[in-house]
């Protein structure tokens, strides 16, 4: 019999679906049967899709819940890593890369386009909930600054014109190229790759 100090998770009003059920039990069937909170940061970020790209307390204690541990345990994790909402966003959720490389290439100018066509501030949510920006650190994109992440992807080398246009094109449900927007070929430098131009099949021509 488990003995805590701890008060019960309340989680009512917050459940996995049946799909992310089984997503849940595969996910925790890879850890030890008594080192379920392994897969607490997994469980988040299934409960924060599931949940409109946030999570709100009911779902961090539905995670506690399913994996038997104290509520402060999940919320601790939630609140320490920046990949976890803890108040809702827009459906467009824009990550504004603003770290060394991407401010010298004019991230500024990026984070004014968004708040200019938007209407929001940082953090905010427009009112037909969309939209939300926020000013992030390093995403990894340093070589096709500037560039922002919108949920899953990446759109590189913008500029604020470009910026405002992938808006609208979201706004209208159109899909939008993902990557560069420039046509740079992975992370090559401008004007095309300098290096490895004829690339054959490995021993080719022996």
């Amino acid at each position: 019999m488990k003995i805590s100090s701890y008060p019960e998770p309340q989680s009512e009003g917050f459940e996995f679906t049946a799909e992310n059920l089984k997503r849940a039990e595969t996910i925790c069937a890879r850890y030890p049967a008594d080192r379920k909170a392994s897969a607490t940061i997994a469980l988040l970020d299934l409960a924060q899709r599931q949940n409109d790209g946030w999570l709100s307390v009911p779902a961090i204690e539905y995670v506690a819940e399913y994996l038997e541990v104290a509520p402060i345990r999940v919320h601790e994790v939630a609140s320490f890593y920046t990949m976890f909402n803890l108040k809702p966003v827009g459906k467009y959720f824009i990550q504004v890369c603003r770290t060394t490389p991407c401010w010298l290439r004019g991230s500024d100018g990026l984070t004014n386009a968004c708040k200019k066509k938007l209407g929001v501030g940082i953090g905010e949510v427009t009112d037909d909930g969309l939209f939300s920006v926020i000013e992030v650190e390093c995403l990894g994109a340093c070589a096709n600054a500037p560039m922002v992440q919108i949920n899953d992807w990446y759109y590189e080398d913008l500029t604020p014109e470009r910026m405002e246009v992938i808006i609208d094109e979201l706004r209208a449900g159109n899909e939008v190229k993902v990557g560069s927007q420039t046509g740079r070929l992975a992370s090559a430098p401008e004007g095309g790759p300098q290096t490895l131009l004829e690339v054959g099949n490995p021993g080719e021509g022996d």
